[in-house]
């Protein structure tokens, strides 16, 4: 590639595009484990990520407490344990099986901030104002051809490289690959405003007649609203807001305005449902939006591409440090895409339902909010997919019960779950009194009980292999051989890659 002004050349084992919250997360992952990584992002530094994203599920908070960050970030926003769906049906998280049962509202780059610190902190190098014109790849590695915002042009190489820049991704673009789907509704309104008459500080979701609209409450006085009309037919998301325009909407929707005034940031969108047929093409993967984008209902997206992130950053840092072999990553497809087509499904399932217009569609909505409050393992199962602590992923056959579920943050002698994983590894945890011989790869753990599972648990939180007939000094003689040892690390390679 020639620029105007010249081409230099850089070299890093791993070439992130985006640094939003997904390419942040797995650029902190990466550099934690000493793999050498560079972030490119469009914009210039310190400009901040004005998205749509404002809230924080509770396995993507138990993710970054594996990380140290979740009760940093709690401080900076709003608890909210209740959800309103279409003004009749409140599902109640308070009792979530989790040290986070509830969806914590804070703004998208509250949660960029401490990911970009941890980033920085580990060594990441970032390329700002930079943008990706060109991807070649080889069995060797990666080239990027990047644009400066001077027009100087540069060439990065990597082993591999990681889009994760969003909907329009320029990676995907140079892959050449589809993005399948279609746009939901044409022309949403958000607007982060203060109300005269607050509402319970829930997240409210309803759909009445023409109109569709949301209530997030941010907890320093604003609160983010959003809104459809189905009668403005299409506007284009570059069309001016007014809050006249989104009081009007509130007033269908939820039969009041609350009194909106004092915006201070307002925006419109189209809402699109769409995912890649393939995470990875040889050495380029992507997560995050560039992978698939849902529809707002559950608040769902930035928390999707986050757990992307995470079981990706393990993987690909032990391939880069020869500690696991390529086809490893093949299993973050295998468990990932599956996951977001789920949240394609149930993000959509929702926003169908707000939108529902007809007799028909309505009374059809009635019956199903009737049953899931109902019927409690259909609102186990709904709040499930929404904080994301119910998806797991497959497991070979005969495998034990446990394999390839999330597994909670349970108490230790050495302390809690999630604590432990902070360093990046396998966590073993034996009963009480094992010995284990073991290498600095592999950390061990007991109950604080007297359990006798034996679980060994993957760095991102779910669990690769369990025991309950193993007695503890044949898990010790097993994991002090090397037939466990290849035992521990072939439950790494394989990554339980099957739904």
């Amino acid at each position: 590639m020639h620029g105007t002004t010249g081409t230099t050349s850089q070299r890093s084992n791993v070439i992130v595009v985006g640094a939003g919250p997904t390419g942040l997360l797995l650029a902190g992952d990466l550099a934690a484990e000493g793999v050498p990584v560079t972030v490119v992002e469009r914009r210039p530094r310190g400009i901040s990520n004005l998205t749509r994203a404002f809230g924080v599920h509770a396995r993507t908070l138990e993710q970054l407490d594996a990380r140290g960050l979740a009760d940093e970030l709690v401080t900076t926003g709003q608890i909210v344990t209740r959800l309103e769906l279409f003004g009749s049906l409140a599902l109640d998280i308070s009792d979530l099986p989790s040290r986070f049962p509830y969806l914590l509202v804070t703004p998208q780059f509250e949660v960029e901030k401490l990911l970009l610190r941890r980033a920085e902190e580990n060594g990441a190098t970032f390329v700002y104002g930079a943008e990706v014109t060109g991807l070649a790849q080889d069995d060797a590695g990666v080239t990027l051809d990047v644009r400066r915002e001077d027009g100087t042009a540069e060439t990065l190489r990597a082993a591999y490289a990681v889009g994760a820049d969003g909907v329009r991704s320029a990676v995907r673009k140079a892959l050449d690959l589809p993005f399948p789907g279609h746009s939901v509704i044409k022309s949403i309104v958000l607007a982060d405003v203060l109300l005269a008459q607050e509402p319970d500080r829930t997240a409210a979701v309803n759909g009445m007649g023409t109109a569709f609209g949301f209530l997030i409450p941010f907890g320093d006085g604003y609160w983010r609203v959003g809104g459809w009309d189905r009668t403005r037919g299409e506007i284009p998301d570059t069309a001016p807001v007014e809050l006249d325009e989104l009081r009007e909407i509130a007033r269908r929707a939820f039969g009041s305005d609350f009194g909106m005034h004092d915006a201070r940031w307002m925006s419109r969108f189209h809402s699109d449902e769409r995912q890649v047929p393939q995470y990875r093409v040889g050495r380029v993967l992507l997560a995050g939006d560039a992978a698939h984008t849902h529809s707002p209902a559950g608040g769902q997206g930035m928390n999707t591409g986050l757990q992307d992130a995470a079981n990706l950053g393990w993987k690909l840092a032990s391939v880069v440090n020869g500690q696991a072999p390529d086809g490893l990553l093949n299993s973050y497809h295998d468990e990932r895409h599956p996951v977001g087509r789920a949240v394609l499904r149930s993000s959509g399932a929702l926003i169908r339902l707000a939108m529902a217009h007809n007799p028909l569609q309505r009374g059809l909505r009635s019956l199903l909010t009737l049953i899931a409050g109902n019927v409690r393992p259909v609102a186990r199962t709904a709040i499930g997919q929404i904080t994301g602590i119910g998806y797991s992923y497959g497991a070979p056959r005969g495998a034990h019960p446990l394999t390839g579920r999330r597994v909670p943050d349970v108490e230790l002698q050495e302390g809690r779950l999630y604590e432990a994983l902070r360093a990046g590894q396998f966590v073993l945890i034996t009963p009480r009194g094992t010995e284990v011989d073991h290498d600095d790869r592999l950390t061990v753990t007991h109950w604080a009980s007297d359990r006798r599972t034996t679980l060994l648990v993957r760095p991102d939180g779910y669990a690769a292999w369990a025991s309950e007939t193993a007695a503890p000094e044949s898990v010790a003689a097993r994991i002090a051989t090397s037939e466990m040892r290849v035992s521990w690390r072939s439950a790494m390679r394989a990554s339980i890659p099957r739904n």
